[in-house]
């Protein structure tokens, strides 16, 4: 039984993290505690605690439950490049069992788990894997970020047949919004409402107050999501 969602996108910079966090409170309202993961980050800030990577400090404040930082983010790297050019530069090798170890225990704290991605479903971490093989690893079903604009619908639906030839679930997708100068938006929505075979769980409107985006993402029904 699935007790958790991984959070993968189109690509990067399609707003991951508000959905991922949104998901976080819409488990939290149904009465769920709920853990946060980021397995890998890159763009890491460095303070006196070590690197800390601001998408998985968000992640962390939303879920009521106090977590290690290496736990929710075991591989953080200070290069914003893709991470297994970072790790690389590091001269770190991105493991898998080292992922799967903190996984594991995040899991024994909680009801349910979120897992964010970094970038797309197939940005890889090492020499022969990707972020597509974290998510078989972890065995979790998949929502789809999708920021509507130019090109979102090729994209979305590559990334959709991707997630089925891993055997993985898609439990349903997200529209966010994002770019207030692509033409056509409705019609590409409803593009993907006939072609994706998984439940529209929110539609995120064009907004610059991530308050009032967090807010719509709390509406989503827990229901929807893996028991």
């Amino acid at each position: 039984m699935s007790r958790g969602v991984f959070v993968t996108a189109i690509d990067t910079d399609a707003g991951k993290t508000v959905v991922s966090t949104g998901l976080v409170g819409a488990w939290q309202a149904a009465g769920k505690s709920v853990a946060v993961m980021k397995p890998v980050a890159s763009g890491c800030e460095v303070t006196p605690e070590g690197l800390r990577n601001e998408d998985a400090q968000r992640l962390m404040t939303a879920s009521t439950l106090s977590l290690p930082y290496q736990q929710v983010n075991p591989y953080a790297f200070e290069a914003p490049v893709a991470p297994h050019i970072a790790a690389d530069s590091e001269g770190i090798e991105i493991e898998m069992p080292v992922i799967q170890s903190a996984f594991a225990q995040l899991q024994k704290t909680a009801d349910r788990i979120v897992v964010e991605g970094v970038g797309g479903w197939r940005v890889p971490i090492n020499a022969t894997q990707t972020m597509a093989d974290v998510a078989q690893a972890l065995e979790l079903p998949v929502v789809l970020v999708v920021a509507i604009r130019l090109g979102c619908l090729n994209h979305a639906l590559l990334t959709a047949e991707a997630i089925e030839r891993c055997g993985l679930p898609l439990c349903g997708w997200v529209a966010n919004r994002l770019d207030r100068d692509c033409l056509q938006v409705e019609e590409n929505i409803n593009a993907l409402k006939e072609r994706l075979d998984a439940p529209l769980l929110v539609d995120l409107p064009r907004e610059n107050n991530e308050t009032a985006l967090m807010q719509r993402m709390r509406c989503i029904n827990a229901a929807l999501l893996p028991a």
